[in-house]
């Protein structure tokens, strides 16, 4: 006799995650929320690269770790590291163009995410380039 609730699936109550994304801009490397999220929030992250498959993958760590950043504050949306020589070592793979004047370059691109792994993986080859509007406060005019 067949079950009862076959072919019923359970009502996922975990929220499915957004687009993961990663942001390179000359001076800084920015996570949007839901990477942050994927992550955990964790105070200190490692960045890990690898270069044959040319990708970016982000992990939590502990404040001792060796080479662990410091990354998310308690409740942080969205979080920059400007650590320069990580940034430099991610430019490599994803270089920042240049910017018209009051502008700013980047490259951005989507990750793979893996909740259970606390780990996103950005792939380089899926990185867009642009340029933005300069953010942050206006001078006085």
């Amino acid at each position: 006799m067949a079950s009862l609730l076959q072919g019923f699936e359970e009502v996922q109550l975990v929220k499915p995650v957004g687009k993961t994304v990663m942001t390179v801009t000359d001076s800084a490397i920015r996570f949007n929320k839901a990477t942050v999220e994927v992550l955990g929030s964790p105070a200190y992250v490692k960045v890990l690269i690898n270069e044959k498959t040319k990708q970016i993958a982000v992990t939590p760590a502990t404040e001792k770790a060796d080479n662990a950043v410091k990354f998310a504050k308690a409740g942080a949306a969205s979080v920059s590291v400007k650590e320069p020589v990580l940034v430099e070592a991610v430019k490599a793979y994803l270089p920042v163009g240049e910017a018209p004047e009051g502008e700013v370059a980047y490259q951005s691109v989507n990750g793979a995410a893996y909740p259970e792994s606390k780990t996103v993986i950005f792939d380089v080859a899926n990185a867009t380039a642009g340029t933005m509007k300069r953010r942050g406060r206006k001078k006085a005019a």
